[in-house]
């Protein structure tokens, strides 16, 4: 998943996301800093949201099941995916890749796993906090073979 497949996956998502929180036309526009108009025009599908919108709306609807959903993953792990090509940070706890990931590689306490819709890979540890994310499988893989030196 790339910006623009994120633009468009989210754009034809919002009047979900304005509606599962109970939100005017007007409130949603002044929520995410849009003019009505151009939010009509988003609902509608004439137009897609710009790249600030769609981030402030992961941003700010982090917990919306309608953007879980539609990605399969936290909106905002997602987000620093793709803007940063990957995440490097130590322990985020997660819930386990239950529903919207696949495993594709487990060794000594860590996996890999890929979500099923960003298709972004992950590394979790066996109590499910992540330690990194990515688009590239390889790096994934040097990542895990890392972790793994680290823990001997």
């Amino acid at each position: 998943m790339d910006k623009q497949a994120l633009i468009q996956q989210l754009s034809t998502k919002m009047k979900l996301v304005r509606v599962e929180k109970g939100y005017t036309q007007d409130r949603m526009a002044a929520i995410l800093g849009l003019s009505k108009k151009t939010l009509v025009q988003i609902e509608k599908g004439r137009i897609d949201a710009g790249w600030t919108t769609i981030v402030a709306m992961c941003a700010l609807f982090r917990d919306s099941e309608v953007i879980q959903n539609s990605i399969g993953a936290d909106p905002i792990e997602v987000l620093e995916t793709i803007v940063h090509q990957h995440v490097d940070r130590p322990k985020e706890k997660t819930l386990g890749g239950k529903v919207w990931w696949q495993h594709i590689q487990t060794e000594k306490g860590f996996s890999i796993q890929q979500n099923v819709l960003s298709q972004h890979y992950r590394i979790i540890d066996e109590a499910y906090y992540r330690y990194f994310s990515t688009f590239d499988l390889r790096e994934a893989e040097e990542k895990m073979k890392e972790l793994i030196q680290q823990t001997k």
